[in-house]
């Protein structure tokens, strides 16, 4: 009896020692880089409220965010592209994009978040035929002259900051501070770019993909994530965006794997349905079709809500044909697309 009461004590003792810990992802403001690191949990902090809470077996999310803490959300996106031509030769090129950005918390009011987007750097290459041309915000303009404008645009960006409202449940409420990132891009170009009718021209078109709209459906897509009734374990939803405005679409299936070890895991699959289009003009007709699929993981952080990781890969073919009755000529353009959220995440 008493080597069980023994036995008893030290697994009692075992247990107590047992100590919770949490994966929090920390950012440098100034560089942008982030580390990944595990700390440990008091009692007090353990009992805290989650922002992935569990109500009847139903998970929502909400944010809980630590003010004056900063939050990565750099995006990294690779391209390879596989092409064959009508002489049936194949050419192949790869892009790589990244965008330092990172999120500051202001402020918390009236269940409301005041934030600040840092737009930190961005970096942008392809390689193909064996050369590689480089565009880095961090380093010296390049020497080569087609570079030079996306050089400006890129360097006129980085540095600039937005302010950004969002609730508890991640709704972007507004989005603001663009009219001083136009008038820095404007003086970015300025050297370059003499005529001020060509600067404002040019100012005017930019803002047509870079404004308070897009960036607010940009933020919500990356920060709102499970549905706002919330989801069980294995439950699926489902979503669709536009690929090509107006004429295709990418189905989207999300499922909610698990939520455990402080984080909760959406798997997703989507399907870009097979599209033909075919015309003819001056007695030639030109068909195309296009396809693909879409897989990856997303994880959310339980405690605060934030995105930690996203990974998805796309993979889509082009068929291109080119007839006047008698020749036919055709191409192929198979293409390869991964997309990181926090690439630093491990």
């Amino acid at each position: 009896m008493k080597k069980l009461t023994a036995f008893a004590l030290i697994a009692l003792t075992l247990i107590a020692c047992k100590k919770e810990t949490k994966t929090i992802t920390k950012v440098d403001p100034k560089t942008g880089k982030t580390e990944t690191v595990t700390v440990e949990v008091s009692p007090e902090e353990s009992a805290k409220p989650k922002a992935i809470a569990d109500s009847s077996g139903v998970y929502k999310q909400k944010f809980i965010l630590e003010k004056g803490a900063t939050y990565p959300l750099v995006s990294y996106q690779r391209e390879i592209q596989s092409l064959t031509a009508p002489d049936g030769k194949t050419m192949s090129a790869t892009n790589e994009t990244t965008d330092e950005m990172s999120v500051t918390v202001n402020d918390f009011k009236d269940n409301i978040y005041d934030l600040t987007l840092n737009m930190t750097g961005k970096r942008m290459s392809s390689s193909a035929n064996g050369k590689t041309m480089v565009i880095d915000t961090k380093q010296a303009a390049p020497k080569d002259e087609a570079l030079k404008m996306d050089y400006l645009v890129s360097k006129g960006l980085a540095g600039n900051k937005l302010n950004v409202k969002m609730d508890t449940y991640g709704n972007i409420l507004s989005v603001t501070g663009f009219d001083s990132i136009y008038n820095n891009l404007k003086k970015a170009i300025s050297g370059t770019v003499k005529d001020k009718k060509q600067q404002d021209a040019f100012i005017e078109s930019f803002k047509t993909s870079f404004n308070e709209n897009m960036m607010k459906e940009q933020l919500g897509k990356n920060l709102k994530l499970l549905p706002a009734k919330g989801a069980k374990i294995g439950e699926k939803w489902t979503d669709s965006e536009d690929i090509i405005p107006g004429k295709l679409k990418q189905n989207l299936t999300f499922t909610l794997l698990k939520v455990e070890d402080g984080k909760a895991e959406i798997g997703l699959t989507g399907v870009i349905p097979s599209k033909s289009d075919k015309q003819t003009q001056n007695g030639m007709t030109h068909t195309m079709s296009v396809g693909g699929t879409e897989s990856g993981k997303i994880i959310i952080d339980e405690n605060t809500g934030w995105l930690l990781n996203q990974n998805l890969n796309i993979k889509t073919t082009q068929k291109e044909s080119v007839t006047d009755g008698k020749q036919t000529q055709t191409m192929s353009k198979n293409s390869t697309t991964s997309i990181i959220i926090n690439p630093a995440y491990k």
